[in-house]
């Protein structure tokens, strides 16, 4: 019976050892599920493009996702406490940022544009904003370009539908907001408009933190390969077009 059960736990042990050798290892993603098509709630669970991408990364890297939700503001943070292990959410690449964070290659480009009723003309530029309730949200690109403009009388919302929905309803005049997500919203509401602005692209990256440069390499190399073998263009498709 001992030699039994001695027997049994060296099978025990060698099945631990095995599952923890072989196992995964967990790559803990922050994101703010506000930003539709990049990531929102879909049935309580969190969606969208860089949702899938993440997860093809992953997969090419050998790394299970885990994905944790976070107020926009609250994502470097987050990175900085190592409550998670990188940022995917839509985030511009700035200058200010990469004092904090590494970033990844840039996955997307967009702009920045200003959503309105569709009654409302007299709004076609940032200028026109002066004097004017502009809803942005906290942190975000157009939150930093709104502010660098006296006279905007600024309303800051935590989330894209707080905005969306305070512009329906009269409370603010008009809402600055990136292009991509912009359009989702426009699809769903046919009294909104979207006005172009002539300023420079912004590109979205996945912030990682501080050195950690191999993890930074394994990223670019899988998102290189997702955009060589069709994957990126078919999540691009998905979502996009």
């Amino acid at each position: 019976m001992t030699k039994i059960n001695g027997l049994l736990t060296k099978i025990v042990c060698v099945a631990i050892f095995s599952i923890t050798l072989f196992a995964k290892d967990t790559l803990y993603v922050g994101t703010n599920a506000e930003f539709a098509p990049f990531e929102y709630l879909e049935y309580n669970k969190i969606v969208g493009f860089d949702i899938e991408l993440i997860k093809e990364i992953g997969n090419i890297i050998d790394k299970d996702i885990k994905v944790k939700n976070i107020s926009f503001d609250g994502l470097l943070p987050a990175l900085e406490a190592k409550k998670i292990d990188i940022i995917i959410a839509g985030m511009t690449i700035t200058e200010d940022r990469k004092k904090f964070v590494d970033f990844s290659d840039a996955y997307f480009s967009a702009k920045q544009v200003i959503i309105l009723k569709k009654d409302v003309n007299n709004i076609n530029s940032l200028n026109d904003l002066v004097d004017k309730k502009t809803g942005v949200i906290l942190g975000y690109t157009g939150d930093l370009i709104v502010s660098k403009i006296k006279g905007i009388n600024k309303e800051q919302y935590n989330s894209t539908s707080g905005g969306i929905i305070a512009l329906l309803s009269g409370k603010i005049d008009a809402f600055v907001l990136d292009s991509a997500p912009s359009k989702n919203y426009i699809k769903k509401n046919k009294n909104l408009k979207i006005v172009e602005l002539d300023i420079a692209e912004e590109n979205y990256a996945i912030a990682i933190r501080k050195n950690q440069d191999n993890l930074v390499f394994q990223i670019n190399l899988a998102l290189k390969k997702l955009k060589s073998n069709g994957v990126y263009d078919k999540l691009l498709e998905k979502y996009f077009k």
